[in-house]
């Protein structure tokens, strides 16, 4: 299953990617996330449906300290990642 996820609102200085970094490491998930220009975080998850779907829960609600206002999800097909890395 792939997923990418963009993530509005307070979400930049809160460790938001290093919490997903961490997640997705625990849970077996390819993929990266980032911060945009724009303020938000972006990110695509790759790996079982149900880790995948922890990872995009944990998106809707962030660390302590981010505030998240709006999350867009994409569905697509997977491509074959391996490993996970902050860009």
């Amino acid at each position: 299953m792939r997923r990418t996820v963009v993530v509005e609102g307070f979400v930049q200085g809160v460790f938001f990617r290093d919490t997903v970094r961490r997640l997705a490491v625990q849970h077996a998930v390819a993929g990266w996330v980032r911060n945009t220009p724009e303020g938000a975080v972006e990110a695509v998850f790759e790996g079982e449906a149900e880790a995948v779907e922890r990872l995009v829960a944990f998106m809707h609600e962030g660390p302590a300290g981010a505030i998240v206002e709006r999350v867009y999800e994409i569905q697509g097909e997977d491509e074959g990642l391996s490993g996970f890395v902050v860009r």
